[in-house]
């Protein structure tokens, strides 16, 4: 699910570095370690005392060959707050550097692992290996037929899945690139999967790729975009006994408010799917003090455009819409069109028998998108559940996503 913009359910994200606007960092990551134990899924377990006093389950390897439910567990149990990965990275590169059919690097963090078949094509299957900080929520715990615990949605569930996938399918019928990163959930530019667009963009060529990302084991196709911009109305100070002497700035705000109350947004058809955009206020900002007429006000808007739209194209747009008025943009994300015509995306949507919609929201499709790869978010876990204390896993959908990505890639 790392944009400077509020997501439903996932964290704030700010936009990549080559985004037309200007972007910040979010989240100051902390970790706090879980709770150890040997578990299943795990090859052999080692303990350290954290600051917090609880105790962090660090592996040398994980059992790859074990249950998807047993292997998810083990993911969550190892603390791996955005900028503290390394343990859980150490952990995958030793199980990955196993697997002879896997030719594995690694970049920082960031894992990839590759088969080198000579097949028609070749697809990128991806995950993050970070979370939002600690919760009270390691370590994970079964409950009925959930998964409890930090990341058991976003995402280790769908790491899970994939690592399964690796170290089990040993010709698939296309060539995969397995790609395990770093440091989605906090600013871009810090990000694993963009460094690696950046830096090595040719680990990330592909026909395809699916994100693992929680969508209760549905297609989410591409994904919009999304652009934060201020409008900037001027005003005259005066003391606030002699109104009539100075221009209210924040009574300003009203046309700007009841114009976007009246916005009409586009429903806009691409591969098939329809996306609905929107352009909303999101925060404003004015006054001076109480005795004070305000001589600024800003409004803080968001637009989630569609993927038929470039971040230059949205930026124009809501200048166009607001165009007496002063604009700044503050930073923005590209939208990504889903492909869903391409050979190897019509087969996935097949095999996993499951009906494409589109994804409202921004996530890394994009920044395959970026790089002239379609895209889809695809893995078990609902994303309203992400970044929330209680989040978890249906069991259910482990073994349907593990399952049908199986037939899809055998």
């Amino acid at each position: 699910m790392a944009f400077s913009l509020p997501e439903p359910g996932k964290s704030e994200r700010s936009g990549p570095a080559n985004s037309p606007c200007v972007h910040a960092g979010v989240h100051a990551a902390r970790t706090r370690a879980g709770a150890a134990g040997r578990m299943p899924g795990y090859a052999r377990s080692g303990r350290v005392n954290s600051s917090a006093g609880w105790q962090t389950a660090v592996m040398s390897s994980l059992d790859l060959h074990s249950d998807v439910v047993a292997l998810t567990r083990a993911l969550v149990d190892v603390s791996s707050v955005s900028g503290d990965e390394r343990a859980l990275a150490d952990a995958v590169e030793a199980a990955l550097s196993g697997l002879g059919h896997l030719d594995t690097q690694r970049f920082g963090n960031t894992l990839v692992a590759r088969t080198s078949l000579g097949r028609a094509e070749r697809v990128v299957v991806a995950g993050h290996l970070d979370t939002v900080p600690v919760a009270d929520n390691l370590p994970s715990r079964r409950v009925g037929d959930r998964i409890y615990g930090l990341g058991a949605c976003d995402m280790k569930g769908g790491v899970a899945v994939a690592l399964r996938l690796a170290a089990t399918l040993v010709e698939p019928v296309r060539d995969v690139t397995y790609v395990f990163y770093d440091c989605e959930e906090i600013e871009a530019e810090k990000n694993g999967l963009g460094r690696l667009s950046r830096e090595h963009p040719d680990t990330l060529a592909a026909d395809f790729a699916v994100l693992m990302e929680p969508s209760s084991a549905q297609v989410e196709g591409g994904c919009q975009g999304t652009l934060r911009a201020e409008i900037i109305l001027p005003g005259k100070r005066a003391h606030s006994a002699r109104a009539w002497m100075g221009e209210n700035a924040i009574h300003a705000a009203a046309e700007v408010l009841a114009r976007l109350a009246a916005y009409e947004p586009r429903q806009v058809p691409v591969d098939g799917l329809v996306y609905r955009e929107g352009l909303n206020a999101v925060g404003i900002t004015g006054g001076v003090a109480g005795n004070v007429i305000p001589d600024e006000c800003r409004i803080t808007v968001n637009y989630r455009f569609a993927p038929d739209r470039s971040e230059d194209e949205a930026f124009a747009h809501v200048r166009e819409t607001f165009a007496e008025y002063a604009v700044e943009c503050r930073d923005s994300a590209p939208a990504a069109a889903p492909g869903l015509s391409r050979p190897a995306a019509a087969a996935f949507v097949a095999a996993v028998e499951a009906e494409p919609r589109p994804k409202f929201g921004w996530t890394d499709v994009a920044r395959f998108a970026e790089l002239g790869v379609p895209a889809v978010n695809y893995g078990p876990g609902g994303s309203a559940l992400a970044h929330t204390k209680d989040e978890f896993v249906e069991v259910a959908e482990l073994r349907r996503c593990e399952e049908r990505m199986r037939a899809w890639l055998s």
